[in-house]
């Protein structure tokens, strides 16, 4: 897997048609752009501009309504986290974290879609369209994760229904989707699970709760995405038709 750098310096000063910033910012086509110009609906530097073929320079101001609009393209990456990684921009304790190993992916500055706690491995997405990573963990979105769980010892059958049902925990009710053995052999201390809830450790809370410890956590799937064969520690850009499911799957959790 290719591992870049990411250059941290000022912004490249550059004059652009408005009608070509929108789109850049990923608004629109630049054919549908002109329409919003000429309907009065972009503003530069707090002026409404109707004038075709106006340009844009890169210390201007430019917003679609109240949005502010930027012309730094969106980058989408998957990275198969590794243990003892923490999910954050930087550690005051100095230990590894997920933006280490991303430095050298690209040069615009991307950030994590939710948490995984520093033992959780596996699927984790980084972006800085702020806009999807809002849906992708936002509650009312019920966004999918799925889960590959190893406990301390085997699960009863009516205890897995119990997870099905729901158990109260501190922070009210939760429940596992849906929930099975792992398809190797008759281990039962191995279960896939799937879930929408984003609360805090759910998936160890809610084991934890009927007397059991997960020995490892390892994230398969977030939102339809699977990790695949991405080796652990490593990360791939996602190519145009998952970032287009992602955008959709999200759009149609929300209608539900």
């Amino acid at each position: 897997m290719r591992k870049g750098v990411k250059s941290k310096g000022a912004k490249e000063a550059y004059e652009v048609r408005l009608n070509k910033f929108i789109a850049d910012a990923g608004v629109c086509s630049r054919r549908e752009a002109d329409k919003l110009i000429g309907a009065g609906e972009i503003t530069v530097n707090g002026q409404t501009v109707k004038e075709m073929g106006y340009k844009v320079q890169s210390t201007d101001t430019v917003k679609y309504g109240r949005k502010l609009l930027s012309r730094e393209r969106f980058k989408y990456f998957l990275l198969n986290k590794p243990k003892d990684c923490i999910t954050t921009a930087d550690d005051p304790q100095g230990r590894r974290t997920v933006m280490d190993i991303m430095s050298e992916a690209c040069s615009e500055r991307i950030y994590p879609v939710g948490r995984l706690d520093r033992n959780t491995t596996g699927l984790l997405i980084l972006t800085n369209d702020g806009h999807l990573a809002k849906r992708l963990t936002h509650p009312s979105y019920n966004v999918m994760k799925t889960y590959n769980v190893e406990l301390n010892k085997g699960l009863k059958d009516e205890e897995l229904e119990q997870l099905l049902k729901g158990v109260e925990l501190e922070d009210g009710k939760s429940k596992f989707d849906n929930a099975e053995f792992g398809k190797k052999g008759n281990n039962k201390k191995v279960v896939l699970v799937t879930l929408h809830s984003g609360k805090n450790r759910i998936v160890r809370r809610m084991f934890e709760h009927i007397g059991y410890e997960v020995v490892k956590l390892d994230r398969i799937a977030f939102a339809g995405i699977k990790k695949d064969m991405i080796t652990r520690g490593n990360f791939r850009a996602l190519t145009k038709p998952e970032i287009g499911f992602l955008k959709m799957s999200s759009k149609n959790s929300a209608s539900k």
